[in-house]
Parts: structure tokens; sequence; C-alpha cells
């Protein structure tokens, strides 16, 4: 239930409202009334700066640019060495080859992650593969078993769509304790692309099913041979066979020259590296979907097949290890997505969920894809607890942790944690991880 604003708080408008443009006039405004009203803040919000004297003209603006070169891959500037996938600071694993790397969403200023920072998980390494060498061989139970190269693939037409993919483990870390500094390391095994490729239905309906198919079986070429069993039906519905991500090539460490794409199920099952496809009439029960990527359930049980992200949202302004400069005017803003659709609306409360208020959906809203949210909020340099609360086009509601916990074991590896998660803001302006 969504209540009435406090004094404190202030009304989330549209991006194209008139009220865009009183935001920036207000908050120049605004940050400067709250300087003089906080005086037991040791640093206050910042002031603009009145024009005493030209503007400077800096030695980039007297000098000659870099000249363009005959060739090269475009990078980012030296001024954002920041921004960088990490490993994980929590779990620190002996060996680097069964690992992952997470993206850093702080710095995330769209839904698209660009492909340098789009997080990574392997179980043996990243393999360098030849894209004229590889072969994907469809097999089983069909009436004619094909193979194809990487060649025979690109002369299919192609379909591109936006999706997010999120390992089944992100957030595990923060199941009933702060454990996570920033939003990377919390939520970083998460991230969003534009692909492009073949849906497999149709290499499927060319090598023709046999009567009594209905699992699937996606081999990857990497070292671990990682191998899930996946239901025709979603196969049929909506995989994707991806070479392509946001343009370009995918990246070897995602799956160069061939993976899986299935929108919304936890990411470990859209197998990169795709060798072979085998059709078959139950699931083959790999370590993949035993031992591993499972959900322990009270009373000695484990959920297994559990492939949907259900729904899910993260605030990555302000998020954990940043300072807020003072009170004044800021724009809350995160991240919403589902595995079952699209994001229908977005709760943000400041005060640790007494009350929870609308923010503002930024378009494009797509299903299966990120989708960003922003609300407008006037910090008065109290103490605040800030956290957001997502719903999806099926009426799901993003749950409390401790809604989560009567379902679910809280001991183990706890995969598939949609729980809300809240930062803490200290009167100082540092923002800290507030799970407890």
């Amino acid at each position: 239930m969504r209540d009435e604003l406090h004094e404190s708080d202030t009304r989330s408008e549209s991006p194209r409202s008139p009220g865009r443009r009183a935001f920036l006039r207000t908050g120049l405004a605004g940050a400067a009334l709250a300087a003089g009203a906080a005086a037991s803040v040791s640093r206050a919000a910042a002031e603009p700066t009145p024009v005493t004297e030209p503007l400077e003209i800096p030695e980039w603006t007297r000098t000659m640019g870099r000249p363009i070169p005959p060739e090269m891959y475009g990078m980012p500037s030296k001024y954002e060495v920041k921004v960088v996938r990490r490993r994980s600071d929590v779990f620190v694993n002996r060996q680097n080859w069964s690992d992952w790397s997470m993206s850093p969403l702080q710095y995330q200023h769209g839904i698209v992650t660009p492909n340098g920072v789009f997080f990574e998980r392997h179980h043996a390494g990243t393999p360098s593969i030849d894209p004229e060498r590889h072969r994907l061989v469809i097999h089983g139970m069909v009436k004619r078993p094909l193979v194809f190269t990487m060649s025979d693939l690109m002369r299919y037409p192609s379909v591109s769509r936006f999706h997010f993919l999120e390992c089944s483990g992100n957030t595990l870390t923060d199941w009933t304790k702060a454990a996570s500094t920033t939003v990377q390391q919390s939520h970083g095994l998460l991230s969003c692309a534009q692909w492009t490729g073949i849906p497999a239905a149709w290499l499927l309906d060319e090598a023709g099913l046999q009567p009594g198919a209905s699992w699937v079986i996606f081999e990857g070429a990497d070292g671990a041979v990682h191998t899930r069993s996946i239901p025709l039906q979603k196969v049929m519905d909506d995989a994707l066979l991806a070479y392509g991500m946001n343009g370009e090539a995918l990246r070897e460490e995602n799956g160069y020259p061939l993976r899986l794409l299935l929108p919304g199920w936890e990411g470990n099952v859209s197998v990169k590296w795709l060798r072979r496809i085998k059709v078959v009439d139950r699931p083959a029960f790999f370590r993949s979907e035993t031992a591993r990527y499972t959900d322990p359930l009270p009373g000695g049980k484990w959920r297994q097949f559990s492939f949907v992200m259900e729904c899910k949202s993260v605030i990555t302004y302000p998020s954990g290890g940043m300072k807020l400069p003072g009170p004044g005017l800021y724009e809350i803003r995160g991240f919403a997505w589902s595995g079952n659709g699209t994001i229908t609306a977005v709760d943000v409360t400041v005060d640790g969920g007494r009350h929870w208020q609308p923010a503002v959906l930024e378009p494009p809203i797509l299903d299966r894809c990120l989708t960003l949210f922003r609300y407008r909020w006037r910090w008065d340099g109290r103490p605040a607890k800030i956290a957001s609360r997502a719903v999806d086009n099926t009426g799901y509601v993003q749950p409390t942790v401790e809604e989560l916990s009567r379902v679910r074991a809280v001991t183990g590896f706890v995969q598939h944690h949609n729980g809300i998660f809240p930062w803490e803001i200290a009167p100082s302006g540092e923002v800290k991880n507030a799970v407890a």
C-alpha cells in the first residue's frame, strides 16, 4: 500500500513533465537552503558557485587532440578506470577457473550493460574457440540429425531482443546478514543486452521432432562441458541461439562464437560456447542440475529445475560505498526486472519500509528486460533506510527476506534470492548495506 507523502518527501513526476525542469531549478536552491539549515552535518550539499571571472580555458581546449588512427577499437576514457568487472570480495576462491566477476551496476546509466563489464560465470575458465572450426550438432529424437558451421548459421534470418541475464546465485551472500559493501558485490551477477541470433525452434523444426520428445539437452564446448536439461516447450517458445551482443559478436567470456539464451531464466541454463543440442524424452539430471543450481527448502528437501528469475529490484544510487555530500534534493534510482514479464510498478521507501511511494518507470519497459526507475527525494540529513519493491505484470510483488524465509531454508547455498534489499544512509552521508 502506498502512503501519503511526508513533508520531507518530494513527489515523483513524469520525466516528460515540467517538473523535470523544476527539479533542476529547485535542486540548486534546495541544496543551498539545506546547507544553511543542517549545521550538525559536517559537509553540506554543494551550493552553485556564482560567476565572478571568465571560464577557464584548459589545456585540452588550447591544443590539438589525438589524431584518428587508421583502425582501432574504441575504449572508455582513461578517467573511467573505476568502471570494471570485479571478482567477489565475499567468496574468494582459491582458483580462478570456476569463478565469477560482477558488473558495476552503480555506474550503469541505462538498461544496456556494456559488453566489457557484462558479468561472467565460468566453470572451467574461458575457452578461445576458432569460429571456423566450431560446429553445432542437433541429434537425438529428431528425424534428421544436422550439423552446422558458424557460416551456415549466419545465413539464416536473424532476430534481436533485449533481455536481462541473472545468475541464480545473485545476492546469495546477503541472505540474512550484510556481507557485501557495494551493489556490484551484492547484485552484480546481473546484466542486460540486446541479443542477436536464430530462434532455436527454427533449427529444431528443420531437424524434425520425433513423437515423445519433451526435453532438450544443451552442451557447451568449455573444459567443464557445462550441460543443462531444458523443457522442450521453453525451447520452442523463445530460446535464442545467439551470436551477437549489443551490436557486435559475443565476447569470449560470454560464449563466443555461439551461446544459448533462455529469456527470464537463471543464467546457468543459457549455455555458453554451445556445441551440441540433443532432443530427449526426460531430463538427464546432470551434476549441474542436481548437486548444483538447486534451492534448499525446510525439512531437508531441495527444489530442482527452479528456472525462472522472479521479480526483483535494487537501488543503485545512492548505494553501498557511496557518500552523499549533504542534505538536499536527490534522485534515487535503480533497476527492476522479472523473468515472468514486464515491470508494472516500483515503490520506494526512505524510512525502512514504514511508508512506500511510487517511483517513475522510465521507458522503454520491455519484456524480461531491465527497467530503470527514478524517485525524487529531499534528504533532511537524518538517518534513513532506503529500499525498492517491484511489481510485475502477473501481480507478483517482490517479497521481503522474512516472507521468503517462510518457504525456503535460511541456511545453505541460497539461490534465487529476490528479497527487498535495503541501504542505510548515516547523518555523515555514508551509505552502507543495511541487511540484518
